[in-house]
Order: structure tokens, then sequence, then C-alpha cells
């Protein structure tokens, strides 16, 4: 099979034949987390009220001590300060943990456990939101696909809903994740005084980092079903509802084909692409790739088992072409045939919009200098004349490119790049934007004329724009009647309609339930009588049974539950210990922060934190080094002896260890390595560290450090999950000190040993041509971006 382009879903600009840059990184990123979330709402991420919650409890941290977005710290703050309780779930001491009312260290993976013990509690204790729970959870089918032979009667579920998590005690959460039983006890008890002010949040953390972590994802949610802490105020929303994406001039037709390599039948269930397993599956001969675009994307350093990757891009029979989109220098970049240097958020146009608090609003990026010269009276048409350097801002290279590809539309790409207002003219940055904002951001035409201005020059001028807000509970919205055509209830209140479905101007990706067997799309849900909108699921409820994890082979983890890690005691061999690689420093961003002179001299080094028990057992002193050895490698680094970590654990920061193959230029956080192989062996071998260096800022010649940390991505093998497609982070560790002749910053990998591991985790997934309940390759409800048509999604007869 010849791909002659990689697929995948661009953030910014829609164009038909797509590059690997965002949804491929979530699946070394946050697909478990958004798992959880997706099977109960049909939407994929928290949005977590915490300024008015009164009791917030974080798996890990928030989201702006790895993100860049969102405003938490600040929001959690004031709400400690008017009375609310903090809860953290980390077995780091994060930054946030220190300030915890209660910080728990559990065993990693355990977290699952500790969730189904307060939701135990809660229904033995009957401190939960009956009413809510009956009139939103879809415990009818649950009842009736799980315990046929009983009265499907909401009190006979809560009878079986109380038996099913009665063996989830506060003894066994305390055996599973080492944290006292009167602590569990009492968290769960200040969980109760919540109710519908509980805020969670989960995001990668414990459900990036073991097999099964999207239950910790479901489980955390339970608590909030539970108390009916659902989108409301100081509760947690979901993502969909706190955010606007606009919809853009053009939108590409649903593509009729299937990229196997992307979306293999064995991952069915994937939230997303399957992009960190691509070389694999190129080795395995499933296919090649004609070329290959990235954008802001390193899968060398970033993604798990970078030799392998390696490997793939240096062999032109395998990738034919490689080009790397990126914003900064980067290690994958080495192995590009061009790289394309695009602009940062200053140097190019671009939308945001995020779920920060109970309401939707849409920013406006604008190119810096090009904005400023316009303003001074220049004419700047291309932001290429004001960047530095000449760098593209990303829109305009994708109209430019796809022009030069079909420069007179057969291929059917020109098209999505036209001017509307001047047609067979290259579509222009300022009429795409205007196009949006005249006519997908409701009320903004409206407030511009107020002002005299286009909406294009209001945005402009103001960058921002609340397109609404106390958005509230969205599920109990009234269904108008003018969507109610020929209308069909099925037995658990679904409701379908032949009215369309109205244009809305905010595509923020959500579920897509599947029109009933006479083509009716569902439009909500009978709830005692009143027809409303409910979920983008299946049921239109809040799906505590999952019954696509049931049809699709997977009936044991329908409902939320907790799965023993890959790196649970009972998994590990005599010695092993774990090690924790999903933390960040909060002030850095994976490689894309890496020229921040300001950052790097905060956070510029990843050393081993070890706990004192285990380094004295170890014989370990921060004087030396260490050696961690995975499964398929190892690495040398430096350790930092600590209690902020529990004993039998160990963890290594993101982030660090970047490096370059030969001193062409200069950097503060990249020391420069060579690259060996020999047979199956493969070494990245430290040369120098980095150095101060003359150049036109003065810093250069003043940065002190030499220390870069260790790439620990390397010898991490491929984990993916076999029903979310996460990469599961963690690993089973032995920890030792340096032995003769390791250097700093070394890394040795066995590539056999690698496929190896990649050929057993993929023995533990169920095939969607053995599993799939109706000849589709992936349940066509779920979120995916431009999803495939229905006839690319069948599977095809087998050779």
């Amino acid at each position: 099979m010849d791909v002659p382009v990689r697929m995948g879903s661009p953030k910014g600009f829609w164009h038909p034949w797509g590059v690997d840059g965002h949804n491929a990184h979530t699946n070394v990123c946050s697909s478990a987390g958004r798992a959880g979330w997706h099977y109960w709402t049909g939407m994929d991420r928290p949005s977590a009220d915490f300024a008015n919650a009164d009791v917030i409890f974080l798996t890990s941290a928030h989201l702006e001590t790895g993100h860049y977005f969102n405003p938490h710290a600040q929001r959690i703050t004031e709400a400690r300060q008017r009375g609310a309780k903090l809860v953290v779930v980390d077995t780091r001491l994060s930054n946030t943990a220190t300030h915890a009312d209660y910080w728990l260290s559990p065993y990693p993976g355990s977290e699952s456990a500790i969730n189904l013990a307060i939701a135990n509690y809660l229904l033995q204790n009957d401190l939960f939101d009956r009413e809510f729970v009956r009139r939103w959870w879809n415990w009818q089918e649950w009842m009736e696909e799980a315990h046929p032979d009983k009265e499907a009667t909401f009190e006979s579920f809560l009878e079986e809903l109380r038996a099913t998590y009665q063996a989830f005690t506060f003894d066994y959460a305390s055996r599973e994740s080492g944290i006292k039983e009167s602590v569990l006890a009492e968290v769960a008890a200040v969980v109760a005084t919540a109710k519908s002010k509980f805020a969670s949040h989960i995001w990668r953390s414990a459900a990036a980092g073991n097999l099964g972590g999207w239950q910790i994802s479901r489980t955390l949610l339970l608590i909030n079903a539970l108390l009916g802490a659902i989108a409301t105020e100081g509760g947690t929303y979901p993502n969909a509802w706190n955010k606007f994406v606009p919809k853009p001039m053009y939108v590409p037709s649903h593509p009729d084909v299937w990229n196997e390599l992307t979306w293999p039948s064995e991952y069915p269930l994937s939230m997303n692409e399957m992009s960190f397993i691509l070389p694999h599956l190129i080795e395995e001969g499933r296919g090649k790739l004609d070329v290959y675009f990235t954008r802001v994307y390193n899968p060398v350093w970033t993604n798990p088992d970078g030799m392998t990757w390696i490997d793939v891009l240096l062999d032109e029979s395998k990738i034919g072409c490689y080009v790397a989109l990126t914003p900064t220098w980067n290690e994958t970049a080495y192995f590009a045939d061009y790289v394309l240097p695009m602009g940062h958020a200053s140097e190019r146009h671009d939308l945001a919009s995020y779920e920060q608090y109970d309401g939707q609003w849409v920013a406006f990026r604008q190119p810096v200098l090009r904005t400023y010269r316009n303003h001074n009276g220049e004419e700047i048409t291309d932001t290429r004349v004001s960047n530095p350097g000449e760098v593209w801002e990303e829109n305009e290279f994708w109209i430019d490119l796809s022009w030069r590809i079909d420069p007179d539309g057969a291929l059917g790409i020109r098209r999505f790049y036209e001017s509307q207002l001047r047609p067979g003219e290259k579509l222009t940055v300022e009429e795409y934007y205007s196009y949006i904002f005249e006519n997908s951001v409701p009320g903004l035409p409206e407030i511009a004329e107020k002002e005299e201005v286009t909406p294009l020059r209001y945005m402009q001028k103001h960058g921002a724009f609340e397109v609404t807000k106390k958005v509230g509970k969205r599920y109990e919205e009234i269904i108008p009647t003018s969507e109610l055509d020929d209308t069909v209830t099925n037995e658990h209140g679904r409701i379908y309609t032949r009215t369309p479905k109205p244009q809305n101007p905010n595509i923020t990706p959500m579920g897509d339930p599947d029109p009933d067997e006479e083509g009716r799309r569902p439009v909500g849900v009978e709830v005692d009588g009143e027809l409303m909108r409910g979920f983008p699921t299946p049921s239109g409820k809040l799906e505590f049974y999952s019954k696509t994890l049931a049809a699709w082979g997977w009936a044991d983890q329908s409902i939320p539950w907790y799965i023993k890690s890959h790196i649970h005691p009972d998994n590990l061999n005599d010695g092993e210990m774990v090690l924790i690689s999903t933390f960040r420093l909060p002030v850095q961003i994976h490689t894309r922060s890496a020229n921040s002179k300001w950052l790097d001299e905060i956070a510029h080094t990843n050393p081993v934190w070890i706990n004192p028990v285990d380094a004295e057992r170890l014989g370990i002193r921060e004087t030396g080094l260490v050696r961690v050895s995975s499964e398929i490698g190892y690495f040398v680094a430096k350790p930092w002896i600590t209690e902020g970590i529990r004993p039998g654990v160990v963890a290594c920061s993101h982030h660090m260890g970047r490096w370059k193959l030969n001193d062409d230029f200069n950097s503060y956080m990249m020391r420069t390595v060579a690259l060996d192989s020999a047979g199956d062996d493969r070494r990245l071998v430290p040369k120098a560290a980095p150095k101060p260096f003359e150049s036109n800022d003065k810093d250069t010649t003043r940065f002190w450090w030499q220390d870069v940390g260790v790439h620990q991505n390397l010898i991490f093998p491929v984990h993916p999950d076999p029903v979310s497609g996460m990469h599961c982070w963690h690993q089973a560790v032995r920890v030792e000190p340096a032995q003769p002749g390791d250097t700093f910053g070394e890394v040795y990998v066995d590539r056999s040993k690698s496929k190896e591991v990649f050929h057993r985790w993929l023995k533990m997934t169920r095939d969607a041509y053995t599993v799939s309940p109706d000849g589709t390759r992936r349940p066509r409800w779920l979120m995916r971006p431009l999803k495939p048509t229905k006839a690319a999604s069948m599977l095809p007869p087998r050779d």
C-alpha cells in the first residue's frame, strides 16, 4: 500500500491533504484522559469551575502546570482563600501539592481504586444526588444488558450499583495505593460535602502513564456524576460547552479513504491517530509514505522509542520525502529533506479559544511586526516580509503550496484556497478571517457595527470577543419545535428527527451519534416527559454503561472500573521500580520553548528523583550518577535524593535532554552527541556540553549551565493501550549506580527488544475484524475531525 501523503488533522487551517500535528500527538499526550470523558459525555476533556468550587480534586495538577492557556492557579488560589478544600492526588510532590489540604501520594496506577472507594462511600451512605442519577444516567441500558434477570427499576439499579462497587472499600484502596485508610476516609467525607460544587480535573498524568489509564479518568468523572456536579456552578463542565471554534470559510468533504497506518484495525477504539507506532507499522511492511509532513511535532525526541523513528526516517524506501514544519530547530529536523521554519505565536495569524470558565470566547492572534508596520502606513500583504528571517506564517504557506501543487484546480485542492470575493485569485488571510468574523461568530458583527468598524477591524483592535456567558446545563435545554419533524423516540427516550441538523458556527469537536435505521438524526432525549438536548452520546445521557465498549469486545470494562496497570506490583519483576516520566516543570513546553533563555535558566536539567530510603538501599549518592534500565535499554543521569517522591518510585521530568549532531549552531539547551549504530544496538554518545557563545545578544556569553539533562524517552518501548490507544508512559525500570565507563547523558537501546515489546503489546488488542458488531472499522459516533465516509469506514475483506 502506497500512501501518497500522510493524512492527519492540522490545528489551524483546514486543508484536504493533511499533516501530522496536534491530533497525532494526542496519543502520546492525552488520549486516555480524553477517552474516559468521551465515553461518559460524548466530549473529551474537563473544564472545571475552580473559582466557585467548594472542593477541588486534582489528579496530578492543573492545566497551567503543563499548558499555557488556563489561569487555573489563580482561580484555585482564590477558591482556597474563601475556604474551598484542595485535594491533590500525585505520586510526586508538585508545586500544586505543596498548597493542598490533602496531598495523596499513591502507588502509580492505583488512582482508580481511590476514586472507586470514594464513589462507594457516597453510594453506601446515600450521599449522592439520586434525582440527577435517575434522570441523566443511562442506568436502564445497564440493567437490561448486564442484569436482564432483574426488574429495570431505579431502586433495583441502585441495589445492583451498590453491590457492584461494595468491594472497593477504603481498606482495599489503601492496600492498592499505600495511602492510609483513615486518610482516604477523611478525603471521601470532604468530597461528600461539596455536592454539586465538586470541581475535578485530570488530563495526562496518571491517565497517560498507565495501562487502563482511561479508566482513571472515567472513575474520577463517576464521582462528579454521583454528586450531580456536571455543568454546575463550582462543578465540572465538558470542554465543548466552554469553548468556541468558529467554522472556517471552507470545510473539505469527508474523505473516502481510510488510512491503515494511522488507524490500524487492532485499535478500533483509539481516540486519536496511532502515530507513535507508525514506524513499527512501516517496518512490518504495512505501507510506505511517499511524503511525510510534521508540524510543530518532534517525534524522534517526544515519542517513545525514538531510535525506531530515526531508522525509518533514514530509509527512503519507507519514507520517500520528509518535510518538517517547525518554529524551532528540533532533533527530528536532522532527518528531514526539507526544514521549513514556521512562525511562532507572534509571527502569524491564528484563532484561539480555550475552556476557562462557564462561557465561550474567541481571540485573534496577529503577526506583531506585520501589524505594526501596517499601522504605520506600510502595506504588508505577505507576513514573510515582516517576520525575521523571512519566516512563513502557516496560513500563507498552505495557501501558496496548494496553488503550486494544483495550479489549474484539476486536483480539487486549490478551490479550498481560492478567494470568494475575487474568483480565480488566491485567498488572503484578511479575507479568510473576515469571513469567519462576519459569518461564524454570533454577535460580533452587531458589536462591530456599533463601533462603525468591520468585524475584522474590531478583532484587530480588541483581540478577543466573548460569544456567550453562563452557558450552564446545556443538556437541559428544551428542544425547539422547529427541530422536531416526524420524530421517533426509542425505548430509552432517545429522540430522532427528520429535521436537518442546524448549521452551527461552533465546530468544537464532540460525539456524533448515528442516525436511526430510517435516517433520522438524534436530536435529544426525553426525560420525565420533557424533550431535552441531552449529551452527544448514543443514549443522549451520561453513559455510566458504555454499550460501545461492550459491543466492541470490552464488556468487562463497560462501566467505570479499576484496571491494574502494567506497572502494578503484581506485574513487576524482582528489583524493578516504577519510573514516572510524564510530569513537566511548569516553565517549559515540550521542545517549543528551548530557545527561551530565561526559561532555560530556570529549568534546564532533569535529575532522577529518588526517595532517601531507595537511595540508601541501592547505594546511590547525589555526587555520583545513576543508570536507569528499561526492558530495551538504559540512560545515565544524575540523581536527586528527595522525600518528594514515594519509596519504590523514581521520576524524571519531561522536556529535557535536548541534543544536536554537530556544532553548526549554538544552543542553551542542546549538547552535541554522536549516534552510533551496530546491528540492533543504538547509542547516543555525549560529545560536548553547551557553552557560552558570541552573538548580538550579550546574554549568550553569560549563560552558566552545562547540565541539560538526559533524553529518557529513547529507552521507552511503545506501550499502546488496547482501548484508548494511548501510549502508557510509566516504565518498569532497574535503578543502580552508574557502571564503570558510563557517561552522563549516555543512552543505549536494543532495537530487537523494542520490536519484541511492540508485538507483545499488539497481542493485547481486540482487532476490529474480530469484534466489530457492524462491519465498521471504528464506532462512527466517536470524535474524529472530518471523519471518513460511511463507505470508507467499512472493513474491507482480508486477504
